[in-house]
């Protein structure tokens, strides 16, 4: 994509230069991100198969006093947009003027819920009042991203307008669509130049013809009740679009504004984990949403949105805190400091499973994307509607010009699905003609995947069918390519058809050995990488290796990854020593099957073991709050630098919260994970924390607040920490 590049849709997928796109987007909040990490970060992001950001403006985090304007520090848009565009990432702007984003007024600053009573005018509305005060925000937005769009050779090829206007607050009608069409207007005039402008479409939410982004969620924290939720609708294959539970808490949505002919699915706001609120705290996993992903591109989705990717922390106001709450006329109370999200990349940096589940899925749509925006959803036969039948095999096809892939989803979150002994696996077209045919199959609860059918391996090589997904393609300088799958059945179960050639070759993995999978490029030769650590591009372009030692899981003190095929450079992995060589097995007659035996091994040449030691101490109550003081030192040198260090709490109670100096740092709802903690942003040698635990009682479960995992009891209440440790992350060239 160039500056000269022309982008457009229709009614299947966005196309830059007339090539169909497939992108994964992934949103980012600066202002909840420590500036000193947001280069890291964005690394992180793209090394996780996201191809665009998004990220709101929040107007309450640069103009909480009016008039006021602060582009300071965290809050420094224009140096955000600088290493954004170095990243090589591209941009979706979310410029409000509400956000929603779990945020104070949903973004709006104080001083305008004011003036909108002493001066009369309506928020959300083309009263013109209202409009001065948008137009003075717009502006200084601008300002900030001014150099920074598509056609200045810049990131930012999209712009939202609003967030679920005339769903969430606003007006409907055409007094909504007269506003959301003035706010385009406004941001037009003032130098706002993008190809794409989009606006959030769920729950009957205005679109006024700007293009429709959906979204969808495993759960609903912010639900009104403190039962378990029926099955979601998300993990269905369907055509709907509309997922009727988002912003629940406000009104269920009825139906949709916008002709689903004309335009194609994309998502903005796919739960890429969930915010915990006081009364209800899910905790999504990454199965969780790899399998609601699956089932949207199963369900003809050519843009998947996660919200959030990153997790992150609320900055510090001048007059209040920045979090939504009941206490300012919302439905939720959230953390003050916290907006973890249970993200991909969590608030603290850390990179998780769904970050590896959803970099395994993104992996498949860099290579495979283009074709398979191109191929339409065909809804199969004894696919069930309804989330609530737990019997019914849900299967989907996407298929273009007789080929294409076969989808299955048999998980439901919280639900066990019943097991298919012996199914025979077939895809039908819209005629009931079949598709495709992979034999018999066993499909358990839990199985989640996608086959494909008649792939074009080579001018005269086709896969017929494999009961395996595709993972990738590796390209070769010499022109070898090297088709990568994962699949728990082996090599046996693929049908070719056509003569081979030395220059195509399959590997196939375990679903295991794909989680932890990573392509890399070095000197033209593409790469693929298995470890139990993360590969991102480093400084210079050098890719790194981030790992993570902890002293309760020895094996982690000595850092290995595998790599196929294995480089010739002297200078590859110079601290690391090569443990077995790269082979090649071939299956068979002429098949070049290869499997993970065939990459090359590498340790590192010393053990790493942890340097930090984490202690606590109880102290006396603080108003029946249960009190510790938290420590972390350095109990030796470290034999290379640490990157970041992570203080992990188990604690038990209602929530936690930590002091330095009287001043909140970070605090934590209690889910019954473990509470981490990044140390580096306060000291990188010691730290020290006054930690204060709210007892949750015995009877608040179920009754108050819905909970996943129960803490421990003694006496009617749980108020105490369990252990504390320490992680420490270390970067490791390649």
């Amino acid at each position: 994509m160039t500056k000269d590049s022309i982008i457009s849709y229709d009614k299947t997928s966005i196309q830059v230069d007339g090539h169909r796109c497939f992108w994964v987007m992934g949103e980012i909040h600066y202002t909840r991100v420590c500036r000193e990490k947001w280069r890291d970060e964005l690394r992180k992001i793209k090394a996780g198969g996201v191809d665009v950001i998004s990220a709101y403006t929040i107007w309450i985090h640069h103009e909480e006093e009016e008039g006021e304007f602060d582009f300071t520090g965290d809050r420094d848009l224009c140096a955000f947009m600088e290493e954004v565009k170095a990243s090589g990432l591209r941009m979706f702007l979310r410029i409000g003027p509400w956000v929603h984003a779990e945020v104070r007024n949903g973004g709006f600053p104080d001083w305008l819920l004011e003036k909108s009573k002493t001066e009369g005018f309506r928020l959300r509305s083309n009263d013109a009042p209202y409009l001065a005060y948008v137009r003075r925000f717009f502006t200084e937005i601008f300002h900030q991203v001014e150099g920074y769009f598509l056609k200045d050779d810049g990131p930012i090829i999209g712009i939202q307008i609003e967030n679920e206007y005339g769903h969430v607050g606003g007006f409907t009608g055409e007094e909504g669509v007269s506003h959301m069409k003035t706010l385009q207007a406004m941001a037009k005039e003032i130098g706002y130049d993008v190809p794409l402008w989009t606006a959030t479409g769920w729950g009957g939410a205005v679109t006024a013809g700007l293009l429709p982004v959906m979204g969808g969620y495993c759960d609903a924290p912010w639900e009104p009740g403190t039962a378990p939720l029926p099955p979601s609708v998300n993990y269905v294959f369907t055509k709907e679009r509309n997922d009727h539970n988002i912003a629940s808490d406000y009104g269920i949505g009825k139906g949709i504004t916008f002709d689903m002919q004309t335009v194609p699915y994309l998502t903005c706001e796919l739960g890429g984990g969930l915010q915990p609120t006081a009364h209800r705290r899910p905790v999504a996993t990454g199965k969780d949403t790899e399998s609601m992903t699956i089932a949207k591109i199963g369900s003809g989705v050519s843009l998947i949105g996660y919200y959030m990717y990153h997790g992150g922390t609320n900055p510090k106001g001048k007059k209040t805190t920045l979090q939504e709450s009941k206490a300012t006329g919302y439905p939720n109370d959230l953390p003050v400091k916290s907006y973890d999200f249970n993200a991909p990349i969590r608030e603290a940096g850390q990179l998780t499973d769904s970050y590896r589940r959803i970099r395994r899925l993104s992996m498949f749509l860099k290579v495979f994307g283009e074709d398979l925006a191109e191929m339409e959803y065909i809804p199969q036969p004894g696919n069930p509607k309804d989330p609530s039948d737990l019997n019914s095999l849900r299967t989907a096809v996407r298929c273009h010009d007789k080929r294409g892939y076969l989808f299955v989803n048999n998980y439901q979150r919280l639900y066990p699905m019943a097991d298919h002994k012996k199914v025979h696996l077939t895809g039908r077209d819209e005629t009931g003609e079949v598709l495709c045919d992979f034999g018999e199959c066993d499909i358990k609860n839990g199985d989640t995947f996608f086959y494909p059918f008649r792939m074009k391996l080579s001018d005269m090589l086709c896969l017929q069918t494999a009961c395996a997904t595709p993972l990738t393609i590796l390209y070769g300088a010499d022109g070898r390519k090297t088709f990568v799958f994962y699949t728990e059945t082996g090599m046996d179960r693929f049908v070719f058809d056509g003569a081979w050639t030395e220059d195509v070759e399959v590997m196939v993995l375990t679903p295991e050995e794909a989680l932890h999978a990573m392509k890399i490029e070095m000197d033209g030769e593409e790469y693929l990488i298995v470890s139990e650590g993360d590969v991102i591009e480093g400084d210079g372009g050098r890719q790194e290796l981030i790992w993570t030692v902890d002293d309760e899981k020895p094996e982690s003190r000595r850092p290995e990854f595998r790599i196929y095929p294995q480089p010739l450079e002297e200078d590859f992995a110079k601290d690391f020593t090569l443990v077995s060589p790269g082979s090649c097995t071939q299956a068979a007659g002429e098949v070049a099957m290869i499997d993970a035996s065939s990459m090359a091994h590498y340790q590192y040449q010393e053990e790493l073991t942890a340097v930090s030691l984490a202690e606590c101490r109880h102290c006396p109550q603080r108003d029946g709050k249960e009190v510790y003081e938290v420590s972390v030192r350095q109990k030796k040198d470290a034999i290379r630098p640490l990157k970041e260090a992570y203080l992990m709490i188990d604690y038990d109670g209602e929530r936690a919260e930590l002091y330095q100096d009287e001043e909140l740092i970070r605090d934590d709802f209690y889910t019954g994970q473990t509470w981490e903690i990044d140390l580096f942003r306060y000291d990188k040698t010691a730290f020290e924390a006054r930690m204060e635990i709210e007892p949750m009682t015995e009877d608040m479960p179920g009754q108050t607040v819905y909970l996943e995992h129960i803490p421990e009891f003694e006496g009617g209440k749980a108020a105490k920490i369990r252990k504390v440790r320490v992680v420490e992350e270390y970067r490791l060239s390649l």
